[in-house]
């Protein structure tokens, strides 16, 4: 019960900072390097799947991968990009907001539900694959966006 309580605190911190982060995002161009940064140092934490402990089956790799990409999508849609000044804003969405904090009451009452029949460690590998493919979907589909809002930009750079 420890574990879970201080895991939950945890997530909870970090859903906080990632409001700040994101509200500070807003007011500073964004770029290809911010976007896919995050992913890139997220991932030196799978790095915990050589101690056993953590270690998951295929089927639950494949299941916690497919939750985050679900997940995904409600992230997807509260980012949206704008043009101000010539330059690549990430627009700031107060949905961004509630939404980060319903998907951490779903990732506590999921934890609850699966921590009953799965190991600790077992739990925290599976909601790292989780938040792993939720931020990767994120932040390809962002990428995706701001590219397409680059060329439209130069496009018309171009033509005038």
């Amino acid at each position: 019960m420890f574990w879970l309580i201080a895991s939950t605190i945890v997530a909870a911190g970090m859903a906080t900072a990632m409001i700040f982060v994101r509200l500070r995002a807003a007011k500073k161009p964004a770029s290809v390097k911010k976007i896919i940064l995050p992913p890139f140092m997220m991932s030196t934490g799978a790095l915990m799947f050589v101690f056993p402990v953590f270690r998951v089956e295929w089927n639950q790799v494949f299941e916690a991968m497919l939750i985050g990409v679900i997940f995904s999508v409600f992230l997807i849609r509260t980012s949206k990009f704008e043009v101000r000044d010539g330059d690549i804003y990430l627009k700031p969405s107060r949905a961004f907001i509630f939404i980060l904090f319903g998907l951490l009451i779903l990732r506590v009452v999921f934890k609850l539900i699966i921590g009953q029949h799965v190991s600790f460690g077992e739990t925290s590998g599976m909601f790292f694959l989780l938040a792993f493919g939720m931020i990767m979907t994120w932040r390809i589909a962002m990428l995706k966006q701001y590219l397409q809002l680059e060329k439209k930009l130069e496009l018309k750079k171009d033509l005038a």
